[in-house]
């Protein structure tokens, strides 16, 4: 057994082997693709490829990042939502 240290286990650097110098990253450039359904494709071992499509059932709801923090499962999300329909006036016409 070695007692060697893993070289890369105290640094949260960047190893030089990863040079991402004339590129630019795009914040958000898939997000609304994966949000209406994406394509998985697997190359099996015998050649054949599966192919899955991925789709959010009816009336899924995508919370962004920051609101999750304050939401973080369905109950709460819809006890919120109860809370606040209650405080909508109705119109008796």
């Amino acid at each position: 057994m070695s007692t060697k240290p893993n070289e890369y286990e105290d640094t949260d650097d960047m190893l030089p082997e990863y040079d991402f110098s004339g590129r630019v990253g795009v914040r958000g450039k898939y997000y609304q693709s994966l949000r209406e359904g994406y394509t998985i494709k697997v190359r099996q071992t015998d050649g054949t490829t599966v192919v899955q499509q991925v789709v959010h059932p009816e009336g899924t709801v995508t919370l962004d990042p920051d609101v999750r923090e304050f939401f973080p499962n369905a109950e709460t999300v819809n006890a919120t939502l109860r809370a606040l329909i209650q405080l909508i006036p109705t119109s008796k016409g």
